[in-house]
């Protein structure tokens, strides 16, 4: 099933946001979601339900004050094997306006803090 390493991503995105003060509650008080405008996956080797599945996170790309973003994970199996690239490009919206916006402070800081990729850009 090909929508699990989607899953993988989305799950270690949230648990990164929460782990750095960007929680449910953060979010709601300050109107803020992030969206996502890309998912790509470059799939490499399957993963079965008996492998031990390890996945990072880093920004490849992000506007000064965050607003936008990209962010990639590698995805492995057993400790080595690279199973999946996936990219996500994403942004911040007012969930109040739903427009775009630029994150407080504050969780512009904590995403900021994010492992940076190789290649690094600001966009």
């Amino acid at each position: 099933r090909h929508s699990v390493y989607y899953d993988y991503g989305a799950s270690i995105r949230i648990d990164y946001l929460q782990q750095n003060g960007i929680t449910p509650e953060y979010l709601r008080e300050n109107n803020l979601g992030p969206i996502i405008f890309r998912e790509e996956c470059l799939f490499k080797r399957e993963i079965k339900p008996t492998d031990k599945v390890t996945i990072d996170l880093e920004l490849i790309r992000s506007s000064r004050n965050s607003a936008r973003w990209s962010i990639r994970h590698h995805i492995f199996k057993n400790g080595d094997t690279l199973s999946a690239l996936l990219t996500v490009d994403g942004a911040w919206i007012d969930t109040v306006k739903r427009k775009l916006t630029i994150p407080p402070p504050a969780a512009s800081e904590s995403f900021q803090q994010m492992p940076r990729g190789e290649g690094f850009e600001w966009g």
